[in-house]
C-alpha cells in the first residue's frame, strides 16, 4: 500500500463442495439428494473424462493451483471471497434444488489456503443443507479465524457490516446482500428470529439506499466501502437495466465498489462516476469442468479480479484481471490466445461503461477508467 491506493481481491464463485470436497483430503459424504447426480465422485469423473486423471487425494491447495503466486505476486491488501458453499455435514437438503453445495468442515484449510479476509455468503448455496447446515458452517468460519459478511443467526447479524482494518487507520468496509435474480429462495432470508441471509425482495433503489445509509453510519474519512451483491442470471452478458439502476443508486449512496457475483462467467465491467461496478466475476473453483453445453461462454476460463482504489476518494484507479483455465479441478495459467480472447470479450460486452481494455504482455488485462 505504498502507492497510498488500497488494492482489493474481489474474487467470484468459489464453490468448494461436490466433487471439489471428494478429492481434499477429508472428503464428506459423497451422497447427493440432486434429481440427476446422486453420487458427488460424479463430478470428479466427469472432469476427467475432459482432461485427465485427478489425483486423490490433493493438497489444500491443489484447488487454487496457479491463482496463490498470482495474488501473492500482487499482494492485495484485503482478499474478499464469494463462499457459494455450505461447510458442513448436515444432510438437511434443501428441497427441490438442483444442484447442492456442501464440503466437509474438516476440509476448511483448502479455503484458509487463499487468506481470504472476508468470505460473503449471501448467495444461493449457503443453505444447500438448512438453517442447521448454516449453523455449522457460520461457527466452522469462525473457528477458523474469518470473518463473514451476509448471513447469520439473525437478520442483525446478516446485515452487519464487516470492517478489515488496514494499516494508518484505514478501513475496508463489506456488506453482502443477495436478491431474487440469482436463484437466492426468499425463504432463506434472515429475520428477527431466524438465522438466514441478508436478502432483499427486489434491486431498488429503496434497497439501494438502506444499504448505502448502513455504510455511511460506520464509515470514516479512508475507508473503502464495498457492497457485494449475489445477482443476475447465470448466462449472458446482457446486465438488465434494474440491475445497472440498482448498481447505480448503490455508488449514488456512497458505496465505493459494487462486486458482483453469480453468473457462471464474467460479465462488464463499469466505472461509473469514477467507481467500480463489477457485474458479475464469474465462477472460480467448482466442479463444472465435465458438463457442456454452454461452451461458447467458455466458463473454463476463470478470473482473477485485483482492484485498486484511491481511499481518499473511493475512485478506482485500474483493476488489473489475471486469466486463468480450469483443468483437472485447478486452476492453471491461460494460453496466450485465451488471454487475447478475455480481453476482446471484456472490451466488447463493456464497451461504453466508462472503463478501456488494455492487453498487458504477462497476458492480463487491465480495465482503466475511460
Amino acid at each position: 500500500m505504498g502507492s497510498g491506493l488500497v488494492t482489493l481481491f474481489l474474487s467470484g464463485d468459489v464453490m468448494l463442495g461436490r466433487g471439489v470436497d471428494q478429492i481434499l483430503p477429508h472428503p464428506g459424504d459423497p451422497a447427493l439428494a440432486e434429481p440427476y447426480v446422486r453420487d458427488a465422485r460424479s463430478y470428479v469423473d466427469m472432469a476427467e473424462a475432459v482432461n485427465g486423471p485427478v489425483p486423490r487425494p490433493v493438497p489444500f491447495t491443489w484447488p487454487w493451483g496457479d491463482a496463490l503466486p498470482v495474488l501473492d505476486d500482487a499482494g492485495p491488501d484485503v482478499r474478499l471471497v464469494n463462499l457459494e458453499t455450505s461447510v458442513t455435514r448436515s444432510d438437511d437438503a434443501a428441497a427441490g434444488k438442483e444442484v447442492l453445495y456442501r464440503m466437509n468442515p474438516a476440509n476448511l484449510p483448502c479455503l484458509t489456503a487463499a487468506r481470504p479476509d472476508v468470505c460473503v455468503l449471501a448467495n444461493n448455496h449457503v443453505l444447500d443443507y438448512g438453517r442447521r447446515g448454516l449453523e455449522e458452517t457460520l461457527a466452522a468460519l469462525a473457528d477458523a479465524g474469518l470473518r463473514t459478511a451476509g448471513a447469520g443467526r439473525d437478520l442483525a447479524a446478516a446485515r452487519r457490516c464487516v470492517s478489515v482494518p488496514l494499516p494508518g487507520g484505514r478501513r475496508v468496509l463489506v456488506v453482502s446482500l443477495g436478491v431474487p435474480s440469482s436463484g437466492v429462495p426468499p425463504a432463506w432470508a434472515a429475520t428477527a428470529r431466524r438465522s438466514g441471509v441478508h436478502f432483499a425482495a427486489e434491486e431498488s433503489p429503496a434497497v439501494a439506499a438502506d444499504v448505502a445509509a448502513r455504510l455511511r453510519e460506520v464509515r470514516r474519512p479512508g475507508d473503502v466501502t464495498v457492497v457485494s451483491v449475489h445477482m443476475g442470471s447465470n448466462w449472458g452478458y446482457h446486465v438488465p437495466r434494474g440491475q445497472v439502476r440498482f448498481a447505480h443508486a448503490l455508488i449514488d449512496g456512497g458505496a465505493d465498489i459494487v462486486h458482483g457475483h453469480s453468473s457462471h462467467h464474467p460479465r462488464p465491467v463499469e466505472v461509473y462516476r469514477g467507481k467500480l461496478v463489477l457485474y458479475g466475476c464469474g465462477d472460480l473453483i467448482n466442479d463444472y469442468e465435465g458438463i457442456g453445453g454452454y461452451e461458447r461462454y467458455r466458463d473454463d476460463l476463470r478470473l482473477l479480479h485485483v482492484a485498486s482504489v484511491d481511499p481518499a476518494s473511493g475512485a478506482v484507479h485500474e483493476v488489473r484481471i489475471t486469466p486463468l483455465e480450469a483443468r483437472r479441478l485447478r486452476l492453471t495459467h491461460a494460453s496466450g490466445a485465451d488471454c487475447r480472447a478475455v480481453h476482446d470479450v471484456l472490451g466488447r460486452i463493456s464497451h461504453g461503461m466508462g472503463v478501456r481494455m488494455d492487453a498487458e504482455r504477462d497476458g492480463s488485462v487491465t480495465a482503466r477508467p475511460a
